[in-house]
């Protein structure tokens, strides 16, 4: 196990992954493991961590993936199979890496994927619950419309410039994630099988004006999902409601997740 500072690296394999831990160690206290959108990083989920950890009292640990914010770049282009690569080989060993005991997680986009590939295929007892924010279960014909936008948007504005703030290596960040949604074999994409064997409570967030996925994508997870799934739609938000209306993102996901992490602390209680 890795002491945690702040922020630092982790050494998984052949990559440093950064990543910014808040408040306190998941040693004592739940741990909320944050897990960031295809274009993300660490660094992009901006104040959301600050906020969301003094709103719960939980631990907050968030990391980049290699190929995004200051992580160690990837080989392009990604295998297909990327995000259940990350779930069943990666976190993993980030969760043990860090000490994790107890707690939830928190994935937005991609990392919604990630996060219930893992939840519906390794029986972690210590992962209490999963909250999804703009979960992609299976491609859309609205998805990969507006991920060619976004590529266009990429080669001929300022689009480029803006994400070069937030990742040691842009052109690999996105075009690892672009490419591998417009390979005419991903239409193929489909977890919506591991949604069945998730065995923790869930909780899905996503913008009324969502740019990536429809309602299709809850609907999926009623459909196949046995476990307790919360639904919130998210007024005036699109594809990211925690930058977009971040009050009521907040809101939801800490009232889930206090519910969840503290329901049975009894005497421990709330961690300051």
């Amino acid at each position: 196990m890795t002491a945690l500072t702040p922020t630092g690296t982790l050494r998984i394999g052949a990559f440093d992954l950064e990543y910014r831990m808040i408040g306190p160690a998941p040693e004592d206290a739940p741990t909320i493991v944050m897990l960031h959108e295809g274009l993300g990083s660490a660094g992009l989920w901006g104040d959301f961590p600050e906020k969301l950890q003094a709103a719960t009292g939980a631990g907050v640990f968030a990391y980049s993936r290699a190929g995004y914010g200051a992580s160690t770049p990837v080989t392009l282009p990604r295998p297909l199979d990327y995000m259940s690569i990350e779930a069943l080989d990666v976190l993993p060993k980030v969760l043990d890496r860090i000490g994790f005991r107890r707690g939830l997680l928190l994935g937005h986009s991609d990392g919604a994927s990630i996060a219930a590939i893992y939840a519906g295929s390794v029986q972690d007892h210590r992962v209490r619950a999963v909250a999804m924010i703009a979960p992609h279960f299976v491609v859309e014909d609205i998805s990969v419309r507006s991920i060619a936008a976004i590529k266009q948007a990429y080669e001929t504005s300022d689009l480029r410039a803006k994400l070069k703030r937030w990742h040691r290596d842009v052109d690999n960040a996105f075009y690892g994630w672009n490419g591998a949604w417009l390979d005419p074999k991903f239409r193929g994409w489909d977890i919506s099988g591991c949604l069945a064997y998730i065995r923790v409570p869930i909780a899905i967030l996503q913008g009324a004006d969502d740019q990536y996925g429809t309602i299709r994508q809850i609907e999926i997870a009623r459909e196949e999902c046995y476990c307790p799934v919360d639904v919130t739609i998210i007024s005036e938000a699109g594809h990211s409601p925690q930058r977009e209306a971040p009050a009521a993102t907040l809101d939801t996901i800490s009232e889930f997740a206090t519910r969840i992490l503290y329901l049975h602390e009894g005497s421990e209680g709330r961690a300051a």
